[in-house]
């Protein structure tokens, strides 16, 4: 027994669990990731999921997400596909008598597009081991984090003890693109003390940018190619006004317009031109062209004034242009329209999980300031108590295609070891065990 703590359980014999299941943890991620979650077909992740948390013994649920009840709250964005036959997947621990603080394990089961497959040495969705790394498309971001955070809780489990408060387990749907499938939980009366979200990030969250995705619409004056110069091409105007756009990005990248916080980052805010679908024929001068763009802006920046800023941005674009009359622009939102925020590290909560990090990896728990959203950042400024973000594994590649196996395992080391501040043993009378007294 840790005297220091008062915890039934020595490190070495929550380590030794963990340790035991390395084996089952790496097959139940190829499982997953073998899962194609792509955005709007997460139904057989989230079912293979729903199965898991039943194992478990948690009182599992499936959350179906209400798009209208969620357009009224600051934190919803607008999403890009139906919610139909969509959900979240939550299991839920009750204790028999609360003695501790309540938590929430929170990952997402989607995943971005697999791009040009032809770059894939082996089909996206076939998981494969090469070395110490699992390979496959959302391996990394973040069905890891997923797997570890269940096997930390299990490995509880097996040693014969359970949280002595609620702990409830999230998959959630669409956090690549609004962070809805959160937002949903949340709205759902889905909360805790604090939330760990194991990110593939090997330090904890300080700040975040915020995010938003744009849509530009053009219209231009079609002509044949024979006489080009009269008309006016949609696809060039677009261009113009990306363009035009870059000089806002780099106005915001210079210091004395920079928050505190990236004052000594290389480029925080960046203008990412996404995708751009445009013209009808090659012998034809472009009628119509779609321009999809992300841009990064500070905290303390809202979603409403970037979209102030940006609009007139491009209605003096278009106003200084000579064909302005000529050509119609438009603009409109979906996705991401999310705001930044700064955590404060000096939290309980987090100096728990920093200092849970230091004792199974032997370094001091850091943190990072990011320039890529995590919309579920945004559980913090949603409600009063320490809600917290854990990155817990490196991110390897930046296609977010595979996971250290090594560092997955030390993810879930740190998630049992900070999986709750009390352990009882099931149907025990006496009082409750703290694992950890600062969680």
């Amino acid at each position: 027994m840790d005297t220091a703590t008062l915890c039934p359980l020595t490190e070495g014999e929550i380590l030794s669990a963990v340790a035991a299941q390395r084996d089952e943890a790496v097959r139940f991620l190829q499982l997953l990731v073998a899962e194609p979650s792509l955005l709007g077909q997460e139904q057989s992740a989230q079912a293979l999921m729903k199965r898991r948390f039943e194992g478990l013994g948690l009182a599992v649920s499936e959350l179906v997400i209400d798009e209208a009840a969620l357009q009224g709250h600051p934190g919803y964005s607008p999403s890009i596909v139906s919610y139909d036959g969509r959900v979240n997947v939550i299991g839920v621990h009750e204790p028999r008598q609360v003695r501790g603080r309540s938590l929430i394990l929170n990952g997402h089961i989607d995943v971005v597009p697999v791009g040009a497959e032809r770059l894939w040495t082996r089909p996206p969705f076939e998981p494969w081991i090469a070395g110490d790394r699992l390979h496959g498309r959302g391996a990394n971001d973040m069905k890891a984090g997923i797997v570890a955070y269940t096997m930390a809780f299990q490995a509880l489990q097996r040693l014969g003890w359970q949280p002595a408060a609620r702990v409830t387990l999230q998959s959630v749907i669409e956090e690549e693109c609004t962070g809805n499938g959160a937002l949903a939980c949340l709205l759902a009366g889905h909360t805790a003390d604090a939330a760990i979200i194991p990110e593939p990030f090997d330090e904890l969250l300080s700040a975040q940018l915020g995010v938003m995705w744009l849509t530009l619409d053009v219209y231009g004056v079609p002509v044949h190619a024979a006489v080009a110069q009269t008309g006016i091409g949609a696809i060039e105007f677009a261009q113009h006004l990306v363009a035009e756009l870059r000089q806002l990005e780099a106005k915001w990248n210079q210091p004395q317009h920079r928050h505190p916080m990236y004052c000594h980052h290389d480029h925080p805010i960046n203008f990412n031109l996404g995708r751009i679908e445009g013209g009808e024929w090659s012998s034809s001068v472009s009628t119509h062209c779609r321009v999809d763009l992300r841009l990064g802006f500070y905290p303390g920046v809202t979603p409403a004034q970037v979209r102030a800023e940006v609009e007139a941005l491009i209605r003096e674009a278009h106003a200084a242009h000579p064909a302005q009359a000529s050509v119609k622009v438009e603009l409109s939102y979906h996705g991401f329209q999310a705001e930044g925020l700064v955590v404060d590290l000096q939290q309980p909560a987090l100096q728990a999980l920093m200092q849970a990090h230091h004792d199974i990896t032997g370094r001091p728990g850091g943190h990072a300031r990011r320039h890529r959203h995590h919309r579920r950042a945004l559980l913090p400024p949603l409600r009063p108590d320490p809600v917290h973000l854990l990155r817990a594994a490196r991110r390897q590649h930046p296609r977010r295609r595979r996971v250290g196996v090594d560092r997955f395992d030390a993810a879930g080391h740190r998630g049992a070891g900070a999986v709750h501040g009390a352990l009882v043993r099931p149907g025990a009378a006496g009082p409750g065990r703290r694992l950890n007294p600062g969680t």
